[in-house]
């Protein structure tokens, strides 16, 4: 393998890197793949709008494709089908993006991993596989912790009148007043997992409110609660983590551990520096 691109998907954004031996990585970054919530289609339409196909991308000679949505094999079958048609590329590899936070903090060791985005998941990384992971709702049932999760409830705290008076100032500064509208983009918006997750940069220019720790608190606790605690081995191995809400609330994170006595492992923003990283050492 002498050239490959590696994409690390959420539901948000999506994030590519070129490798050539030799040569430095090329970074590019688009807009969320999920095929739970997005049809082949849209799919495709975002690939030919934000990511053409230049000379440059038609020599790769793989495609290591890691997303949300992307466990199954029929969610596997569809997102090869999508890139083969769009980078003219056969050798395609596709698995979900617990695999690729996995290789990245673990590398060949054993640990808990988790994802906190806009969605949320977690499994049991023998070193080489998941081998035991907690069922995932989504984000209408599930998502306990995410970004998605969280802005569900800074939503009913703004919509029931509980924030204090700054608190609802701030929100009504970035998101309006007219709760009615709020909820027509919700229940219209194409995404509405992202649409809920951009309410969480309110809590990120008001922490040390309690309502904001509150809601941050028992939002990851739940995730800890519901996931987490259910692994035998959340005790014996390290937990990792990778995400925006939780290399955000990683103060959190590492206060929850300690409760629960639990050891934390790493906490980062993006699997891609690690990817990028083992991919290199095969080039």
């Amino acid at each position: 393998m002498a050239s490959c691109l590696i994409v690390d998907s959420g539901s948000t954004k999506t994030d590519w890197c070129y490798l050539r031996k030799g040569e430095k990585p090329v970074y590019i970054t688009t807009s969320g793949i999920n095929p739970y919530i997005q049809d082949k289609e849209d799919i495709a339409a975002m690939l030919v709008k934000e990511i053409p196909v230049t000379e440059v991308q038609k020599k790769v000679d793989s495609i290591i494709y890691y997303g949300a949505g992307a466990a199954s094999k029929e969610k596997q079958t569809i997102l090869k089908s999508i890139l083969s048609n769009h980078f003219s590329v056969e050798n395609i590899e596709v698995n979900s993006d617990l695999m690729a936070a996995a290789k990245a903090l673990c590398g060949d060791t054993k640990g808990i991993v988790s994802i906190l985005g806009t969605g949320s998941a977690s499994c049991y990384y023998d070193g080489k596989k998941i081998k035991e992971q907690q069922p995932s709702l989504g984000y209408l049932a599930g998502d306990e912790g995410s970004g998605n999760y969280i802005g569900k409830r800074i939503l009913q705290y703004y919509a029931y009148g509980t924030f204090d008076d700054e608190l609802k100032v701030g929100f009504e500064m970035r998101f309006g007043s007219d709760i009615r509208a709020i909820i027509n983009n919700l229940y219209h918006s194409p995404y509405p997992n992202r649409y809920l997750a951009s309410f969480v940069p309110l809590l990120h220019e008001n922490r040390g409110y309690y309502m904001v720790e509150n809601i941050i608190e028992d939002c990851i606790n739940e995730f800890f609660h519901h996931s987490l605690l259910k692994y035998r081995q959340s005790w014996k191995k390290p937990l990792y983590f990778s995400g925006s809400i939780a290399y955000g609330f990683k103060d959190v994170i590492e206060s929850l551990c300690h409760q629960y006595e639990l050891e934390l492992g790493l906490v980062v923003k993006s699997p891609m520096e690690g990817l990028v990283k083992y991919y290199s050492d095969q080039l």
